[in-house]
């Protein structure tokens, strides 16, 4: 390999872009991930698996410990609406342990790693040099704010409602073994059994998150211990491109709506497959195309139900409208699970 460090260059060493050094790995490309942080990465984050996700990272040789998930629960204060997943359970896994999982798998199939922070990135028709790493190619999964987007020239502006995440784990034993979604006036709260005496609670809104907008979800845990918060956002990113010559991006880094149907880590693993293939083809735009087809559903779905629920009667409406029509609501969440 005269002249190149490596075949791939990832930025950013979350989940979508191990997942990209795995399926790079797979193919026998050779692989370099850079990140400045120590692992294992926590990140504000639902830390549900999604059935689709849950199964291309157990191709890639990656089965986190964790809760399994049995479908979505969407409630208020007076009703519930249930929908299984049809075809498998996903898993609730803490962040932590899944990125713990991941890296010992790439690890395990010879991916390096560099500490660094890449911040400047050239290249030319044959390469790519970025972090003192000269490669064939580079994958971006540095994040919604990604340093390396911004250096390649492609555009990204905050969209609009602009929302806000904040997740704080609480030490309580898993009382259901589905996502519940609680909404209220202000925004939604995620609750995720994660491991057998913790679960996640993240809560989504334009607004301060407060867990008293929820008063069932507040009394139930008064009394357990919560650890730290994290939080991200603003969470809607509107990315003109996924790709600049031999420079693609991954994850949330590609472009996002929003968390609110909790897909975030499954779409940054399927991304990263596709990515990776459109590499080997030597397609760089095929990804491109790819990217809007695994996107498609999550993003007409999601960005319908943030619109709709910005309106106040509307989200008012969400979970009886859930109720009244159970086969819509199961129906959206078989497509969003697959």
């Amino acid at each position: 390999m005269i002249g190149f460090d490596t075949d791939l260059l990832i930025v950013g060493g979350g989940p979508g872009g191990i997942a990209a050094a795995l399926c790079a790995r797979q193919q026998g490309l050779s692989v370099v991930v850079a990140d400045p942080r120590a692992s294992p990465i926590d990140k504000a984050c639902g830390e549900g698996l999604m059935p689709g996700g849950l199964a291309v990272l157990k191709s890639l040789g990656v089965d986190p410990v964790g809760m399994p998930l049995r479908g979505i629960n969407y409630l208020d204060e007076q009703r519930r609406a249930e929908a299984p997943f049809r075809n498998g359970p996903g898993r609730g896994v803490r962040r932590t342990t899944l990125h713990a999982a991941m890296t010992d798998q790439a690890k395990q199939n010879d991916v390096d790693w560099i500490a660094t922070k890449v911040d400047d990135v050239r290249q030319d028709a044959e390469g790519v040099t970025a972090g003192g790493i000269r490669a064939r190619w580079l994958i971006a999964a540095d994040g919604l704010h990604s340093v390396v987007r911004r250096a390649v020239g492609i555009s990204c502006v905050a969209g609009s409602p602009r929302r806000y995440g904040l997740r704080w784990h609480y030490q309580v034993p898993a009382w259901s073994e589905f996502v519940e979604v609680y909404w209220s006036r202000w925004g939604e709260a995620y609750v995720t059994p994660v491991e057998p005496g913790l679960v996640g609670v993240a809560i989504l809104s334009p607004h301060r998150p407060q867990l008293d907008w929820f008063p069932s979800l507040a009394a139930r845990l008064a009394d357990f211990q919560r650890g730290p918060a994290r939080g991200c956002g603003p969470m809607r990113q509107l990315v003109s491109r996924r790709v600049a010559g031999r420079v693609l991006l991954v994850g949330d880094a590609a472009g996002y709506e929003d968390a609110l149907t909790g897909e975030g880590v499954s779409l940054a693993v399927k991304q990263a497959e596709a990515a990776v293939a459109a590499i080997v083809g030597d397609n760089p735009m095929s990804y491109e195309r790819a990217w809007h087809s695994i996107t498609r559903r999550y993003r007409l779905l999601t960005r319908g139900l943030v619109l709709a629920s910005a309106w106040q009667p509307a989200r008012r409406a969400v979970v009886p409208a859930c109720c009244a029509l159970p086969a819509v609501f199961d129906r959206a969440v078989h497509l969003l699970a697959h």
